[in-house]
């Protein structure tokens, strides 16, 4: 992992909780694709002894979140990240480790234009959750926007 994929990892534990709470491990951090780990806990299983959804939908997010940095941290001073809407599909009983992949739709590049050009970008993630023999259990769409400090 590089320094730059341990600070987006190291900022998203600083700032959400939630991340620290449920022992998100960072695997890759990168600006268009972002993967994370949520390890199989006990304290954290549904009634059919795997992943409770809210932990799976956490760690979806977070994968979201984590490409979001690492793809539009050089702007946080300016925008600040925000999370618009999301919708989760579960599609497979998760047991124990899932890992949620975090893909951007769009290349930033185009998204960043948008922002310079003085608006407010909204642009898609999608994300895949599996289980550790590869299998999806889990289906995530969310959008953002860069929303303009002022």
């Amino acid at each position: 992992m590089s320094a730059d994929q341990m600070s987006v990892g190291e900022m998203l534990a600083a700032t959400v909780p939630m991340v620290r709470t449920l022992n998100l491990e960072f695997v890759e951090a990168g600006p268009e694709r972002a993967v994370l780990r949520l390890p199989d806990q006990a304290d954290f299983h549904n009634h059919v002894g795997g992943p409770h959804a809210g932990a799976m939908f956490t760690l979806a997010e977070s994968a979201s979140g984590a490409v979001v940095l690492a793809a539009f941290g050089d702007q946080l001073h300016r925008a600040v990240p925000l999370a618009v809407k999301a919708e989760i599909g579960y599609k497979k009983l998760a047991k124990g480790e899932v890992t949620a992949t975090a893909t951007l739709t769009r290349p930033a590049a185009a998204i960043i234009a948008e922002l310079d050009a003085g608006e407010r970008p909204e642009f898609d993630v999608t994300v895949e959750i599996r289980r550790a023999d590869d299998a999806v259990t889990g289906l995530m769409a969310i959008t953002w926007t860069l929303r303009p400090s002022a």
